[in-house]
């Protein structure tokens, strides 16, 4: 089949991996001209697609990267793979609707297209579906076949990917349904239909606000139990060894990345504009998450305090920018705000990250390599990410004071080490 992926990046580009390496001749359709370029150069920019793959499906001349709409022309299956952000706290659905004006430009009978941005219940059959028969003249479900499968992309996750992680799909009627889950057949180990897209999207939005309610919950349980002179970690270690009714959930400095905390915020959104009533856990989580980088900030200027020195003017190292270990993706990382945080309260910051990139990074923001003398000279190193490229031993051995987010460094070493 001839299948166009709308969208490439770190859920769209290895979709249009996968679909190439099965045999489906894949147009990787993008917007931004200099991603594209960088596609066809072979160059990937997302860690779960390396280059040698990206390069060898160009080679085969089974996928193609492009900026030219009419790229689209003739397919077969599209599938939509587009941010949805919030913009003052509101959904912006922009790309969405832009995806599908260009998809009904070259939409045709007996074609399948799949929505899998995020977004909330109702939009594949309220938005997408009029879109699509407005600019092509046909009529979904009875002309072309339509449906969501909500994407469960974990970058960085080496056991569970796109292939072998079970994929939620649906239709807006039986035989969108039979198209979708044929496509999503073809490239992915198992696939779990469901009645209609409403149901698809909320199980997006569930699987993501049960992380979010959760991340705030051991968020606000380790600030209570620090003022308390408790360790919450050994108490999350110990609660783990319940075989049932339990799961392990972490502290961290906030919830970030584009499902986290964005997700939730649409079924809130979603729930006030439809019923006019508040979805008071996500409301409550979302207020706990956002509030962690201050309280970061809070206890290492406390700890300098104690050694009768300003944050103002201290030298603070930053070990990760992104919003998970072992990632690239900074996006809505709380890292991001802790810098802005320090920054704004007169610290000299400086960050290392292997992964990440400068992209969302406050320019003010020194990029250094976590050596031994850059730990060494700073008055405060702030563990905020635990990629593995981290040496936490040489981290213990050289600072003088860490504030450890994620519970790694170890306490033995010269360091004064403080835990989240």
């Amino acid at each position: 089949m001839k299948v166009v992926i709308v969208g490439q990046g770190y859920v769209g580009l290895p979709v249009a991996m996968r679909a190439a390496e099965v045999g489906h001749e894949v147009v990787g359709y993008d917007v931004d001209e200099s991603r594209v370029k960088r596609l066809a150069a072979g160059e990937s920019y997302v860690e779960d697609v390396p280059s040698e793959q990206l390069a060898a499906m160009l080679r085969s001349g089974r996928y193609r990267p492009s900026a030219d709409p009419t790229a689209c022309t003739g397919f077969d299956v599209a599938v939509v793979s587009v941010p949805t952000p919030l913009r003052e706290g509101n959904p912006d659905l922009s790309y969405i609707e832009a995806a599908a004006a260009t998809l009904a430009r070259f939409l045709r009978p007996g074609a399948t297209v799949v929505l899998e941005s995020t977004t909330y219940p109702g939009t594949t059959e309220e938005l997408v579906a009029p879109i699509l028969e407005e600019g092509s003249g046909l009529v979904a479900g009875r002309d072309f076949r339509l449906g969501y499968s909500p994407e469960r992309i974990d970058p960085g996750n080496a056991e569970w990917n796109l292939v072998n992680t079970p994929k939620v799909v649906s239709g807006i009627d039986a035989a969108s349904l039979v198209a979708v889950k044929a496509f999503y057949d073809s490239i992915i180990e198992r696939t779990v239909p469901v009645a209609t897209p409403k149901e698809a999207e909320l199980t997006k939005l569930l699987e993501n606000t049960f992380r979010h309610v959760n991340i705030a919950l051991v968020n606000e349980l380790a600030v209570f139990a620090a003022d308390l002179g408790i360790d919450v970690w050994e108490a999350i270690e110990a609660a783990s060894t319940k075989p049932f009714g339990f799961l392990r959930f972490t502290p961290g400095p906030g919830a970030g990345g584009h499902c986290l905390p964005v997700d939730p915020s649409y079924l809130s959104w979603r729930v006030r504009r439809r019923l006019g009533q508040s979805f008071r856990f996500v409301e409550l989580a979302n207020d706990v998450n956002d509030h962690m980088p201050d309280y970061v900030v809070r206890r290492v200027m406390v700890a300098l305090n104690r050694e009768q020195r300003a944050l103002s003017g201290s030298r603070v190292l930053l070990l990760g920018l992104a919003y998970k270990r072992n990632a690239g993706d900074a996006r809505e990382s709380p890292a991001l705000v802790v810098a802005q945080r320090l920054l704004d309260l007169g610290a000299d910051v400086r960050a290392a990250d292997p992964h990440a990139g400068d992209d969302h990074v406050d320019a003010r923001v020194v990029r250094v390599e976590a050596t031994a003398d850059e730990i060494a000279a700073a008055d405060a190193v702030l563990l905020l990410v635990d990629h593995d490229a981290f040496d936490l031993d040489l981290v213990a051995a050289n600072a003088r004071y860490v504030f450890d987010s994620r519970h790694r460094v170890p306490d033995d070493g010269a360091a004064r080490v403080e835990y989240l």
